[in-house]
This record gives C-alpha cells, structure tokens and sequence, in this order.
C-alpha cells in the first residue's frame, strides 16, 4: 500500500517542488515589499537604515530569482542567511521559543530556503531550461 501511494505521489514531486519554491518567494517577496514600500502593512523602511532597508533589498533580489527558479540554488543560499541573521538578531534575544519571540516566520523561511539549496528550483524553473 506504501509503494502504490509513493509511486502515485512521487511523478508529481516536480510540480510540487515548483510550488512550494514559488509560495515560499512570494511569501519572501511581501516581507521586501514592506521593508521598502511599506506595502501591504507597515512603514517602510528609511533608505539606508540598517538592517532594514538592505534586508529588503535582498528580500527583493532573491525572491524575484527564486520566485522564477533563475540561479534559484544561490538566491536561496543568501535568502537563508537573511532570514537566519533576521532570527538570531531580532528575535532570539526576546526569548528561545519561536512562539514567543515570534520569530517562526524567519525560521521556517530560512529552513525553506535552506532545502532549495540542495533541491534547486525544480524542472519548472528557469534554471532547468538554461542547461
């Protein structure tokens, strides 16, 4: 019964790893656009002010590429240090768990990104049909 589902599943792992490499972007893509425009809640962030407005800057770069699977294993590489410096910077010093500190977004962004490191964007991105 374990074959039958892995085999039924494993033929749509491409087009799932596509899927989660573009949702995991986009939610990326909506902590830049905050950081630097203020959009879709917030205030944006002062040009130059450290570390917001760099960390939108490479929200921005990196989600676009990732977003579109274009040099997708080196974006995720500097994504996942973004969002981990985010987490040890401005939300592990509040408290260790997660929960309070609430630093679960950055953590789980940064382990997202961390596994399309290894993954690479998939036979949905741009980087498969630049080969």
């Amino acid at each position: 019964m374990t074959q039958q589902l892995d085999a039924r599943l494993n033929r749509y792992a491409p087009a799932a790893l596509s899927l989660f490499r573009v949702i995991t972007a986009l939610v990326l893509l909506t902590h830049a656009t905050a950081h630097l425009f203020g959009w879709p809640t917030g205030e944006a962030a002062p040009i130059g002010a450290w570390p917001l407005f760099y960390a939108g800057v490479l929200e921005l770069i990196t989600g676009v590429l990732i977003a579109v699977g274009l040099f997708t294993r080196i974006a995720a590489f500097i994504a996942s240090g973004v969002m981990a410096f985010a987490y040890f910077t401005e939300h592990l010093p509040t408290d260790f768990w997660p929960i309070i500190n609430k630093g679960e977004p950055a953590l789980l962004l940064c382990f997202s990104f961390f596994l399309l490191i290894f993954t690479g964007g998939g036979v949905y991105a741009l980087d498969a049909h630049r080969r």
